[in-house]
């Protein structure tokens, strides 16, 4: 079943039948057909229903949306590759995968620091990314951190009511301290080290970070494991309108 609207590469893509640049190289050299007719444009839209092929042969676009948590270790860059040669989340997730979902192109769901810890999401499917990441959802996250400083409550009160970054304003929707050197923040952006960053601010400096949870999903297996999202998790944990 295809998807109204839906973009014919990301089709293509999600189904788990190419990668992003192998379907966009196969639409370009004319190998892909919708409905008899060679489309040569990644971004045309699908008609529902349609038969594609490619190279001849029918392909099913029949694909669910499906998504996987990883417990990111440290010094994992969340990227494909790395030019450094440093390790990825990739190259801790896909080895771990079994055959029937290594055959998906995997996309992380926003990004942790190199050095951070904790909970992060992948999918097959590009609306998952955006519903997870786009800044209007204000969709929480919540790290804790091991920092250098005491905790004070006025050092929280200025993280609720907002600290200036060099990118503009940041706040915490909510900031305590869980025990000497410890606190916990709920944050609903995603800028670049936006979380140390808020900390440093007000003078607590982070030696650890460790996101716990993303909306109402929540961090329960251990370092360097993953484990697949079902269907309920997606609606109910993460708002995600997962089609039937």
């Amino acid at each position: 079943m295809t998807i109204p609207g839906d973009w014919l590469a990301r089709a293509l893509v999600r189904a788990g039948v190419l990668t992003t640049v192998e379907a966009e190289r196969a639409i370009r050299d004319g190998r892909v057909r919708v409905g008899g007719r060679v489309i040569r444009q990644p971004l045309a839209l699908l008609p529902q229903g349609a038969l594609v092929t490619l190279d001849g042969s029918p392909v099913s676009l029949d694909a669910k949306v499906l998504a996987l948590v990883l417990h990111k270790p440290p010094d994992a860059v969340t990227s494909r590759s790395e030019p450094s040669g440093a390790r990825t989340v990739f190259d801790v997730l896909l080895p771990q995968l079994p055959a029937d979902l290594r055959r998906y192109e995997w996309h992380a769901c926003g990004r942790l620091d190199r050095d951070t810890t904790g909970l992060l999401v992948f999918t097959n499917d590009g609306r998952l990314v955006e519903h997870l990441t786009a800044p209007d959802r204000h969709l929480p996250k919540r790290y804790r951190a091991t920092v250098q400083g005491a905790a004070t409550e006025e050092k929280l009160r200025q993280l609720r009511e907002g600290v200036a970054l060099n990118d503009g304003p940041a706040r915490a929707e909510e900031a305590l301290a869980l025990a000497p050197g410890h606190v916990e923040l709920v944050v609903t952006e995603g800028r670049n080290r936006m979380v140390r960053r808020m900390l440093a601010a007000v003078g607590l400096p982070v030696t650890r970070l460790h996101r716990i949870a993303v909306g109402g999903l929540r961090l329960d297996i251990r370092e360097g494991e993953w484990r697949q999202l079902g269907e309920g998790e997606l609606k109910e944990a993460l708002g995600f309108p997962v089609s039937s």
